[in-house]
Formats: structure tokens, C-alpha cells, sequence
């Protein structure tokens, strides 16, 4: 289902830029373990830092600022402190709590393989459908998305996602919570579209 902005033409994400803690061990993890070339490096002036950009398809970019000064980072509040299934996945508000990245659904079980087979410690496979669990151990006509998790180099939740059926209206479903946990349904119509 396609959904248009009607304010501005965005056309997908430029880049999403991260701060890592040791610049050469995240371009061995994102080029050498995940297959992401390398596009562009900058060593920022004045010696503040490094910012390194990535390819992850699609035109689209990840990027990296190292900064010689930059405090820890802080499990539990500026990212996941567990992955789905093997904690608690609450982060500080206006954190970045997971990258998405999308593969083809015909290559998911493969990746999952390859990627334990590279050593890295990843989630078991998810299938999110609509059941009370939200998870099943199986493909059904129900599961919209398949999802595994894993952390890199400095414990940014990872994740590789493959939508698995088109979204339509039915999956806009929920009313948004306010700050004070009340559901607030005057901000979505039954279509999905916000109320005017």
C-alpha cells in the first residue's frame, strides 16, 4: 500500500549517523562481517574526529562519527541493553533503539546461517504476525515481517528485516499512547490517516 507525503518529497534515508567508540574495528564489523562498502572518510578539521560512510543499498547510507572525546555510551539508556528475547529492549527517549536493515525474503534463512557461521551472535528468527505473541515459528499468512537481531562493535541493536505480505489499512489498527499512557484515537481515523 502506498502512502504519499503530501508536504515534501522525501525519498527514503540520505544517511543515519551513529558515534562509534573505535573507527577501524567499526569499518572491520560493517565492510569485512556485513559486506558494506565503504563510500566516503573524512577526517573532521581541527582534529575533532572521523565521520565514515557506508553503503547499505539503495542509494542510501549509514555513517559513523568517531570523536576523541565522546563519553560511553550507556546500555539501558542511549541503546538496548538485550536483544529481543533476551531482555530488556528499553531505551532513553530520543535515543536510536534499532537499525532495520531490509534483505529479500528469499535469502532470510541463508543470512541467519551466515551470519552465525561469521561468528556473529544473533537472535533466532522472528515471524511477527498479529497473535497474542506476535511471533510464530512458522511462515503464515498472517506474519507480516521476519526479523533477526544482533549488536555490533558497540552495542548498536542491528537488525535484518524482510517485509513478507503488503501492508494495507487493516494494520493501522492501534491508537497511539500519550506521554501519561493514555490511548488518544482522536489522532487516527479508522483509515488510518490522521484526524483533522
Amino acid at each position: 500500500m502506498a502512502r504519499e507525503n503530501s508536504e515534501f518529497e522525501i525519498r527514503g534515508v540520505n544517511h543515519l549517523a551513529l558515534v562509534c567508540s573505535d573507527m577501524a574495528r567499526t569499518v572491520a564489523f560493517y565492510r569485512d562481517v556485513l559486506g558494506m562498502p565503504l563510500t566516503k572518510t573524512i577526517d573532521l578539521p581541527g582534529d575533532r574526529g572521523q565521520h565514515f560512510f557506508f553503503d547499505i543499498g539503495n542509494g542510501d547510507s549509514l555513517a559513523f562519527f568517531w570523536f576523541p572525546d565522546a563519553p560511553a555510551g550507556a546500555p539501558g539508556h542511549s541503546a538496548p541493553a538485550s536483544l529481543p528475547t533476551r531482555g530488556k529492549i528499553t531505551s532513553a527517549h530520543g535515543s536510536m533503539n534499532h537499525i532495520a536493515f531490509d534483505v529479500p525474503a528469499e535469502k532470510f534463512d541463508e543470512y541467519h546461517r551466515k551470519l552465525i557461521a561469521k561468528g556473529v551472535d544473533v537472535t533466532r528468527i522472528f515471524n511477527h504476525d498479529n497473535s497474542p505473541t506476535q511471533s510464530s515459528d512458522t511462515v503464515t499468512d498472517d506474519v507480516y515481517v521476519r526479523s533477526m537481531y544482533f549488536f555490533d562493535p558497540d552495542g548498536v541493536c542491528l537488525e535484518f528485516a524482510s517485509w513478507t505480505r503488503p501492508l494495507t489499512d487493516k494494520d493501522v489498527s492501534h491508537a497511539p499512547m500519550t506521554a501519561s499512557g493514555v490511548r488518544d484515537p482522536s489522532v487516527l481515523t479508522p483509515a488510518g490517516k490522521r484526524a483533522s
